[in-house]
Formats: C-alpha cells, structure tokens, sequence
C-alpha cells in the first residue's frame, strides 16, 4: 500500500464509522475512550492558562534560561490546578489546559486562575529575579475559562494519540487565554453568573470581575468578565 493509498483510507475509515457516545461522570483519560470510534459527553468547565510573551522570553534569552522559566509556570500551574480539582489533559508550549467538573466547577476554575495570578507575582517573578538579577523581562499570563457540554474524542492513530475535546467550552476558554491588554483572567458569563461569593466578591467587600464586553468567536456573541485580582494560597 502506498503513502497516498494508506491516509485515504485512513480518511474514509474516520468518516465512515459512528460515533459510540456515552455520558460520562468523571474526566476520561486517553484509555477510557475507543480510538476508532468512542466519544465522552461531559458538562465541564474549561480552563487555558497560557504564559504571556513567550516570543520576547525566547528573542531575549538563551534556551537554557527560556526552558526553565517555561517549566517553572507549568510546574506552578498544575500544582495549583490539580490542587484546585482540575484534571489536567493538555500541554501545548507554554499552555496548560484543565478540565472541571462538579457542582462547584466553576468556582473551582475561577479560584485556580485567581490563585495563579499570585503565584505568578509572589513566587515566580521574585524567584526569576533572585535567580537572575538583571533580567527585565516579567512573567504574565493570560487564562480563559467556559463551561458547557463536551464531547471528547481520541485524535490520531494507534501509538500516536491524544484526547481531542470539541464544543463551545474548550474553544472559548482557549480563545480567551489569549487576549492580552486588559485583564489576566477572563471567563464567560455563563462561568461568572456561577461563582460562589468567595471566587467572586474580594475582601474589601468588592466584586473581583469586571464586565469586559461582548465579542464574537465564529458564530458565538460572547460576554465576558475579567479580573486581575489575586487570592491566597
């Protein structure tokens, strides 16, 4: 069989199964889902976190430097998302994305993002600066969280593959992740209209998100709410 002959079939085989959906109650992992045809229906909340200005970091250092500040917001990030009951399916880069189930989804994705904002400037930024005095450049981040129903499927072939999620959620919140120049976090209104008053009010008696505006992904008309505000660990 030929290259050629081997992806065509490889692309029909794909669009010619069914899909094999079940309901599921907990975050799969990559073994829980068939690679040919198996998918997992999850109402989820979805959050990206993706460490700002890579470009600069890695214009203006040497790799070794670039490598250990990027391993030391992932590290940063999973522990206070695995801390925070997210489930943590993918790294891409300097991104890191976690999965949220449960009554408290929400709150539970906003309190992460909220914890990491102080992460990045008690812990990380003073650490880059211990470790290299004349360094001028700052860690920042931009995080995005949605929350609705997913549907998570296995992408690629046998040996070679990886959990794909589709629907709104996923792709807003990694849309999300990515705007820069206003707020660090930013979630939907459907994540905010379910935030408990800890992962919403501040300690001075303040709401900690700002409505932000509407904006448009594809076909969806987007509200969102952003804040920079920091809570402790």
């Amino acid at each position: 069989m030929t290259l050629k002959d081997d992806v065509t079939k490889g692309v029909n085989d794909v669009l010619a199964a069914s899909w094999k959906t079940e309901n599921a109650t907990v975050v799969p992992e990559t073994e829980d889902v068939a690679l040919a045809n198996g998918a997992k229906l999850l109402d989820a909340t979805y959050l990206y976190a993706d460490m700002a200005d890579s470009t600069g970091l890695a214009q203006g250092y040497d790799s070794p430097a670039v490598a250990q500040v990027m391993r030391a917001y992932l590290n940063a990030a999973t522990r206070i998302l695995n801390a925070q009951g997210g489930k943590i399916r993918s790294f891409d880069g300097d991104r890191v994305m976690a999965i949220f189930i449960g009554n408290a989804k929400n709150t539970d994705a906003a309190t992460a993002g909220l914890k990491l904002n102080r992460v990045l400037d008690e812990i990380i930024n003073p650490a880059l600066k211990k470790k290299w005095p004349s360094f001028k450049w700052v860690m920042t981040h931009g995080v995005g969280i949605d929350t609705g129903q997913a549907m998570i499927v296995r992408g690629g072939v046998r040996g070679h593959n990886d959990l794909v999620s589709i629907g709104r959620a996923p792709n807003i919140a990694a849309k999300l992740s990515e705007v820069r120049g206003g707020k660090r976090i930013n979630i939907t209104s459907a994540v905010y209209s379910k935030l408990n008053a800890g992962a919403k009010i501040g300690d001075n008696g303040n709401d900690m998100w700002t409505k932000m505006g509407t904006t448009t992904y594809g076909s969806n008309q987007v509200t969102y709410y952003g804040s920079s505000w920091r809570k402790g660990l």
